[in-house]
């Protein structure tokens, strides 16, 4: 009864969060044995979580970068790397996403804000709009695989599972998709016949590469300096990051401070500097240190703004987990979580069957729930046959985020969709059309990860 008043009340196009709440409502005043003040109760206690303190602030983190200039200096870093490969631009946009994609932590974020610019540049240059919008949607998904991660955040919650766990195993996989989609731009430069976008010239490729090194070797002297040498980890973090700041102002670099955040939040999170909640703190501070301090890109007035946005978007991704909340409370206790799981079972009592059918059902629920929404409802039905079948929940968090990023590229719910028709000047259908080439890569990234679990899961286990 609880699903059909559900799927009669979205069917009417009221959005889900008031549909799930709302359906709670009225099954409890049918069955009349419930106080409905438990409806309240528990989407309050929904909400009553330490964790989820993280989404303000990786929220606000992700729109300070977006707002600061940063996205400028991501794509002209990119475009010195990769500018000069055939389809040049293909594979900046590709590259752009996965350094974004450690600042944003969403999707829909990477699209409207790296997107504008991209696909400018790309229709500028002569590539044709659908494929712009292809690559921009599909470099998209990066946004939440890559950390830091809204989505991972939420699925922490909901499935108690360690937060900085999930947050190292979406590094690998996020890199590997990455390097599918690079193959793929490369196909349609070889196709098209298309060349590149920017001359050969050493000495801005070797900037980049510089740049490179720094972001990757500087962890590691930091790593090597505290653990083998055994300096004080709080005085020489201090130390390198002043080093960091005069070697950017002396070099000149496009990129590296905005890139060290992920690098930080990693950091700090395995080291046992602080929790995800802290972390999602620290990238705050570490934003509005090169928005209104170092880059000087960033007014008050903007930030005023920005916290104002946070607040908008925040409030509507809460209230999403607290109707959840309760909707997830209502499925338990009226047993269908259960009958659910006793059906798989009772189907197939091997993990890679359920994965499969696991991997249909939340392909398909991507194409109608927002995310947050669909982990909220899933995690109660999945997580207990997972564990039932032992598969790991680090890497089912990873599996189903990536199945219902996936789904934001499509009709009738995809937001990435809508948000680059806009951006693109497309119909919805034209743009659907543009991204269906892009799911090959995207569903060969999802067969391997699904099945090849040791991707996943060979970081998080080194830490934990």
């Amino acid at each position: 009864m609880l699903k059909i008043i559900f799927l009669i009340l979205m069917s009417g196009g009221i959005p889900v969060a008031i549909a799930m709440a709302g359906a709670s409502m009225i099954y409890l005043f049918w069955q009349d044995t419930t106080p409905p003040f438990v409806v309240i109760h528990r989407m309050v206690s929904g909400i009553d979580s330490f964790p989820l303190l993280a989404v303000p602030f990786f929220i606000l983190a992700g729109n300070l970068m977006n707002n600061a200039g940063i996205t400028n200096r991501i794509y002209n870093y990119a475009m010195a790397l990769v500018g000069w490969l055939k389809g040049g631009l293909g594979h900046v946009n590709v590259v752009g996403s996965v350094i974004f994609a450690g600042m944003s932590g969403t999707a829909i974020a990477d699209a409207a804000g790296l997107g504008t610019i991209e696909i400018k540049a790309m229709k500028d240059h002569g590539y044709d709009t659908e494929f712009a919008v292809g690559v921009t949607a599909a470099s998209a998904t990066l946004g939440p695989i890559i950390p830091p991660s809204l989505p991972f955040v939420i699925y922490g919650m909901m499935a108690n599972v360690s937060v900085g766990a999930l947050f190292l195993a979406g590094i690998l996989p996020g890199l590997m998709m990455a390097l599918l989609m690079m193959l793929t731009v490369a196909y349609f430069a070889h196709k098209n016949g298309w060349g590149a976008d920017i001359k050969f010239e050493w000495p801005r490729v070797i900037k980049a590469l510089v740049e490179t090194a720094v972001v990757v070797g500087w962890p590691l002297a930091l790593w090597a300096l505290i653990t083998k040498l055994g300096f004080p980890p709080q005085l020489t973090v201090f130390a390198g990051l002043i080093l960091l700041f005069a070697a950017d102002r002396f070099f000149s670099f496009q990129a590296v401070l905005p890139i060290m955040t992920p690098v930080l939040l990693i950091g700090g999170m395995t080291t046992g500097l602080f929790t995800p909640t802290e972390g999602a703190i620290a990238a705050c501070v570490w934003a509005m240190v090169l928005g209104l301090g170092w880059y000087k890109t960033l007014s008050w007035k903007m930030f005023v703004k920005v916290c104002l946005d946070t607040v908008e978007t925040t409030a509507t991704v809460l209230f999403i987990v607290a109707a959840a909340s309760i909707f997830g409370w209502m499925l338990t206790a009226t047993g269908v979580t259960t009958a659910i799981a006793s059906w798989v079972l009772a189907f197939t009592k091997e993990p890679w069957v359920f994965l499969l059918i696991a991997n249909l059902l939340m392909l398909f629920v991507g194409c109608f729930l927002e995310p947050t929404a669909a982990i909220t409802i899933l995690v109660p039905i999945l997580v207990p046959i997972c564990q039932t079948l032992g598969i790991d929940l680090v890497h089912f968090g990873l599996v189903m985020v990536l199945n219902l990023m996936i789904g934001l590229l499509h009709p009738p719910m995809g937001m990435v969709l809508f948000v680059l028709a806009r951006v693109a000047k497309l119909s919805v259908e034209r743009t659907t059309m543009a991204i269906l080439p892009w799911l090959v890569p995207l569903l060969g990234s999802l067969v391997i990860i699904t099945y090849f679990p040791k991707l996943v899961l060979w970081l998080p286990r080194q830490f934990y």
